[in-house]
């Protein structure tokens, strides 16, 4: 959906905001309301930006994400105060691609998560990474320890986009790094998701390290 400002249009991405109390459900829509390209919704679904605030990420939260991004087809972006090492992966594998620690939740960040989520795009803290990374590490020594074990299954494309990916490169910095039309970085994570049933890039990462690709 697009609106106007004087002649220019401003494509507008759909967000419902779920949040623990009312008081800061509203917080957020006053910072999402300044930017034109939000369109705030009360309820999500297929094409919408699901932003669920909260301090921790308890079972009925989680039970949440899984209904809005499976059950309904919405992008989710998670902002909590701390995320346990266990609910890590389980976060990624519901497919949150984005998530923001409440410190850092400016307006500027929230709609930048926002809208990376909306692309498809992936937008983790650099600390968080790494501890995807570390739990994964023991797999990936493992996979790497085995006899004849070696990269199969990706393409050299794929793993360069991968690799990319780990670092926190979006979707236009890895086009201009591997002189690749964005279409086509899409389309290599997209294949690559689909065809591995991996829920999205932070878990395509994450199965990177643990197969040993990158």
């Amino acid at each position: 959906m697009t609106t106007r400002t004087g002649t220019e249009p401003v494509a507008r991405t759909r967000v419902a905001v779920y949040a623990s109390d009312p008081i800061l459900r509203e917080g957020v829509h006053g910072q999402l309301r300044r930017f034109p390209e939000i369109e705030l919704r009360e309820e999500s679904g297929p094409g919408t930006v699901a932003l669920i605030v909260d301090d921790v990420l308890e079972e009925d939260a989680l039970a949440r994400l899984r209904r809005l991004v499976r059950g309904e087809g919405a992008r989710a972006v998670l902002v909590v105060r701390s995320l346990r090492e266990a609910e890590l992966l389980d976060v990624i594998e519901c497919g949150v691609g984005a998530i923001l620690w409440r410190h850092e939740a400016t307006a500027h960040r929230l709609t930048q998560a926002v809208l990376a989520a909306a692309r498809g795009d992936g937008d983790l803290p650099a600390d968080l990474l790494g501890r995807l990374i570390n739990q994964v590490g023991t797999l990936h020594r493992s996979a790497s320890g085995r006899a004849g074990a070696g990269p199969a299954g990706l393409t050299p494309r794929e793993v360069d986009v991968l690799r990319l990916v780990a670092e926190g490169f979006d979707t236009g910095e890895i086009a201009r790094k591997l002189s690749y039309s964005e279409r086509t970085v899409k389309n290599v994570v997209h294949g690559l998701t689909t065809r591995l049933h991996l829920r999205n890039r932070a878990h395509a990462v994450a199965y990177a390290f643990q197969e040993g690709y990158i």
